[in-house]
Protein backbone atom coordinates (compact mmCIF):
# COMPACT_ATOMS: atom_id res chain seq x y z
CA UNK A 1 0.00 0.00 0.00
CA UNK A 2 1.74 3.14 -1.19
CA UNK A 3 -1.12 5.52 -1.69
CA UNK A 4 -1.43 8.46 0.65
CA UNK A 5 -4.47 9.65 2.53
CA UNK A 6 -6.28 12.19 0.37
CA UNK A 7 -6.76 15.62 1.88
CA UNK A 8 -10.14 16.24 3.43
CA UNK A 9 -10.78 12.55 4.28
CA UNK A 10 -10.62 11.61 7.94
CA UNK A 11 -7.84 9.21 8.81
CA UNK A 12 -10.28 6.68 10.27
CA UNK A 13 -12.42 6.66 7.10
CA UNK A 14 -9.37 6.28 4.88
CA UNK A 15 -8.01 3.34 6.94
CA UNK A 16 -11.44 1.67 6.99
CA UNK A 17 -11.60 1.94 3.20
CA UNK A 18 -8.13 0.41 2.83
CA UNK A 19 -9.18 -2.53 5.04
CA UNK A 20 -12.45 -3.04 3.15
CA UNK A 21 -10.61 -3.00 -0.21
CA UNK A 22 -7.98 -5.49 1.01
CA UNK A 23 -10.69 -7.78 2.39
CA UNK A 24 -12.52 -7.60 -0.97
CA UNK A 25 -9.31 -8.60 -2.75
CA UNK A 26 -8.96 -11.59 -0.38
CA UNK A 27 -5.71 -10.41 1.20
CA UNK A 28 -6.85 -11.57 4.65
CA UNK A 29 -7.61 -15.13 3.52
CA UNK A 30 -5.35 -17.96 4.72
CA UNK A 31 -3.02 -15.77 6.76
CA UNK A 32 -0.25 -17.60 8.63
CA UNK A 33 -1.36 -18.28 12.20
CA UNK A 34 -5.04 -17.61 11.50
CA UNK A 35 -7.27 -19.13 14.17
CA UNK A 36 -4.41 -19.80 16.60
CA UNK A 37 -3.78 -17.89 19.83
CA UNK A 38 -1.09 -15.24 19.91
CA UNK A 39 2.27 -16.37 21.29
CA UNK A 40 2.63 -15.51 25.01
CA UNK A 41 5.44 -13.00 24.40
CA UNK A 42 3.13 -10.92 22.21
CA UNK A 43 0.44 -10.79 24.90
CA UNK A 44 2.86 -9.76 27.66
CA UNK A 45 4.75 -6.51 28.14
CA UNK A 46 7.35 -5.60 25.54
CA UNK A 47 10.75 -7.22 25.93
CA UNK A 48 13.48 -6.04 23.58
CA UNK A 49 15.10 -9.50 23.68
CA UNK A 50 11.91 -11.35 22.73
CA UNK A 51 13.45 -12.66 19.53
CA UNK A 52 16.52 -14.03 21.38
CA UNK A 53 14.32 -15.82 23.91
CA UNK A 54 12.12 -17.26 21.17
CA UNK A 55 15.16 -18.53 19.22
CA UNK A 56 16.65 -20.07 22.36
CA UNK A 57 13.36 -21.80 23.17
CA UNK A 58 13.08 -23.10 19.61
CA UNK A 59 16.68 -24.40 19.73
CA UNK A 60 16.16 -25.95 23.18
CA UNK A 61 18.83 -23.73 24.74
CA UNK A 62 18.95 -22.15 28.15
CA UNK A 63 21.41 -19.81 29.75
CA UNK A 64 22.31 -20.13 33.39
CA UNK A 65 24.87 -18.16 35.34
CA UNK A 66 28.18 -20.07 35.25
CA UNK A 67 27.93 -21.20 38.87
CA UNK A 68 24.43 -22.61 38.42
CA UNK A 69 25.43 -24.32 35.18
CA UNK A 70 28.41 -25.94 36.95
CA UNK A 71 26.22 -26.94 39.89
CA UNK A 72 23.92 -28.79 37.45
CA UNK A 73 26.91 -30.27 35.62
CA UNK A 74 28.34 -31.50 38.96
CA UNK A 75 25.06 -33.20 39.88
CA UNK A 76 24.90 -34.85 36.46
CA UNK A 77 28.55 -35.93 36.77
CA UNK A 78 27.89 -37.54 40.16
CA UNK A 79 24.96 -39.52 38.72
CA UNK A 80 27.08 -40.53 35.73
CA UNK A 81 29.92 -41.61 38.04
CA UNK A 82 27.59 -43.72 40.17
CA UNK A 83 26.24 -45.40 37.03
CA UNK A 84 29.63 -45.83 35.32
CA UNK A 85 30.64 -49.27 34.07
CA UNK A 86 34.12 -49.24 35.64
CA UNK A 87 36.03 -47.71 38.53
CA UNK A 88 38.46 -46.12 36.07
CA UNK A 89 35.59 -44.22 34.44
CA UNK A 90 34.22 -43.19 37.87
CA UNK A 91 37.60 -41.70 38.74
CA UNK A 92 37.89 -39.96 35.34
CA UNK A 93 34.42 -38.37 35.63
CA UNK A 94 35.15 -37.15 39.16
CA UNK A 95 38.62 -35.85 38.28
CA UNK A 96 37.18 -33.79 35.41
CA UNK A 97 34.32 -32.26 37.43
CA UNK A 98 36.50 -31.69 40.49
CA UNK A 99 38.95 -29.70 38.35
CA UNK A 100 36.11 -27.48 37.14
CA UNK A 101 34.74 -27.02 40.68
CA UNK A 102 38.21 -26.15 42.02
CA UNK A 103 38.78 -23.62 39.25
CA UNK A 104 35.49 -21.91 40.01
CA UNK A 105 36.14 -21.93 43.76
CA UNK A 106 39.42 -20.06 43.27
CA UNK A 107 38.29 -17.82 40.40
CA UNK A 108 34.60 -17.20 41.07
CA UNK A 109 32.63 -15.57 38.25
CA UNK A 110 29.86 -13.07 38.92
CA UNK A 111 26.55 -14.52 40.02
CA UNK A 112 25.35 -16.66 42.90
CA UNK A 113 27.91 -18.67 44.86
CA UNK A 114 28.65 -22.16 43.57
CA UNK A 115 27.78 -23.91 46.84
CA UNK A 116 29.76 -27.00 45.82
CA UNK A 117 33.10 -28.42 46.85
CA UNK A 118 35.07 -31.09 45.01
CA UNK A 119 33.72 -34.58 45.47
CA UNK A 120 35.56 -37.03 47.73
CA UNK A 121 36.65 -39.49 45.06
CA UNK A 122 37.16 -42.39 47.47
CA UNK A 123 33.71 -41.87 49.01
CA UNK A 124 32.02 -41.86 45.58
CA UNK A 125 34.03 -44.91 44.49
CA UNK A 126 32.89 -46.68 47.68
CA UNK A 127 29.25 -45.78 46.89
CA UNK A 128 29.75 -46.91 43.29
CA UNK A 129 31.11 -50.26 44.50
CA UNK A 130 28.13 -50.68 46.84
CA UNK A 131 25.66 -49.97 44.03
CA UNK A 132 27.48 -52.29 41.66
CA UNK A 133 27.60 -55.07 44.25
CA UNK A 134 23.90 -54.65 44.95
CA UNK A 135 22.97 -54.75 41.27
CA UNK A 136 25.26 -57.66 40.37
CA UNK A 137 24.97 -59.57 43.62
CA UNK A 138 28.76 -59.50 44.02
CA UNK A 139 31.61 -57.06 44.71
CA UNK A 140 34.57 -56.19 42.54
CA UNK A 141 35.85 -53.49 40.29
CA UNK A 142 37.11 -53.01 36.75
CA UNK A 143 40.22 -50.93 37.41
Amino acid sequence: MTERKPPGVSFESWVDKQIRDARARGEFERLEGAGRPLPPEIESTYDELWWVKRKMAREGMSVLPPTLALRKEAEDALEAALAAPSERIVRKILADINAKISDMMFKPPPGPPLGKKPYDVEDVVRRWRERRAASEGQGGSDV
